[in-house]
Order: C-alpha cells, then sequence, then structure tokens
C-alpha cells in the first residue's frame, strides 16, 4: 500500500516536532519535495508568523545540546553555517564566553584528566581544544593549571627549564593560531 504525500506544511511540522530549525535548514529540506518553487518562502513566512519556526529558539536549542563540548568560536561557525544571522547569535554567544574557560577546562578533564608527560602530548592536547572552538587564550590558561609550562613546579635542573621554556612556546603557538582564525572569522563577515 502507497503512502499518502504529505503537504509541505505537514513535512515541516513534522521536522519542528522533531526539533528546532533554522529557516536555511527547513527551506533546504522542503526543497526536496516542493513542486511549484515559490510555495516554500510563503510557508517558512507563515510558520515565523504563526510561532512555529524561531531562530530564537533555534539559537537556544542549538546552543543548549553543543555548548558544552564547544568553544565560542565553533558554536558561531555552526549557527551561520546553518544560516543564522549574526545579530541573532550575538547575545546567547556572548553570554557564553564568560563559561568559556569552565567549559574547556570540563571538555579537557573528560577527554584527557591529566597533564601531558611530553610535548607531542601537549600539542595534541592544545590543538584538541582548539579544534572545538576554544580560543587560544582559553588553551593556554587550561594547560597551564593543567601543569603544562608552569614553571613553578620545575625543578632546578636544567632539562625541566628546557622543557618549560619549549612548552612556553608551544603554547604562545596556540595564541597564534587563535588569532589566525580570529581574522579569518572577521573576513567571513
Amino acid at each position: 500500500m502507497a503512502r499518502p504525500t504529505l503537504s509541505l506544511r505537514a513535512r515541516a511540522l513534522s521536522y519542528l516536532a522533531a526539533r528546532e530549525h533554522s529557516r536555511l535548514e527547513m527551506a533546504r529540506k522542503l526543497a526536496r519535495h516542493d513542486d511549484d518553487g515559490g510555495a516554500i518562502e510563503a510557508l517558512l513566512d507563515q510558520l515565523e508568523s504563526q510561532g512555529l519556526l524561531s531562530t530564537k529558539r533555534f539559537v537556544a536549542s542549538v546552543l543548549h545540546r553543543r555548548a558544552p563540548r564547544l568553544g565560542t568560536a565553533r558554536l558561531r561557525q555552526e549557527l551561520r553555517a546553518k544560516g543564522v544571522p549574526d545579530e541573532a547569535m550575538r547575545d546567547s554567544l556572548q553570554g557564553l564566553a564568560e563559561s568559556e574557560e569552565a567549559r574547556a577546562r570540563d571538555v579537557w578533564q573528560r577527554r584527557f584528566g591529566s597533564p601531558a608527560a611530553d610535548q607531542r602530548e601537549q600539542a595534541r592536547q592544545g590543538r584538541f581544544l582548539l579544534a572545538r572552538g576554544f580560543s587560544g587564550e582559553v588553551v593556554r590558561r587550561i594547560l597551564r593549571q593543567a601543569g603544562i609550562g608552569d614553571s613553578s613546579d620545575s625543578s632546578d635542573s636544567s632539562d625541566s627549564s628546557d622543557s618549560s621554556d619549549s612548552s612556553e612556546h608551544m603554547i604562545d603557538e596556540f595564541d597564534d593560531l587563535s588569532s589566525a582564525d580570529a581574522g579569518r572569522q572577521g573576513d567571513e563577515r
């Protein structure tokens, strides 16, 4: 027995029943089922006017799901990719900036739990946090708090001094990478 064909509105409502969607996401999903071409924009306008499709709720939903594991830069990138305008996400992301270090520490603790034994592991831990959108400054603080690059713990031997210096150099490179990423994000705007 053939399944009945759902109208665009019925499809949109079923998508929205599962989770919040951005206008762009909804348009992309509905485009596969649109026969006359112009019905999608009119439907999306109608859903927004009825309060069924909301950018503000979508942003809040994404941040609720993804913020515990990601930094502000990565969240901003994901929201942009889903068609959310910068002004719609600005206030929510500013509120997250205050908790970024705590979130980064939680992510680091879950993934690694202990300081790295060597520089290669230090770099890996730093790249892990940077790839999740945490700023270089936050990554540097997390790694220092974990005992990486902390010269107060070093003994008087020259080996530990060299290790501390190279750790500082590696941590400074995280800042450089973060600054470069921030510059690219500014170019995308």
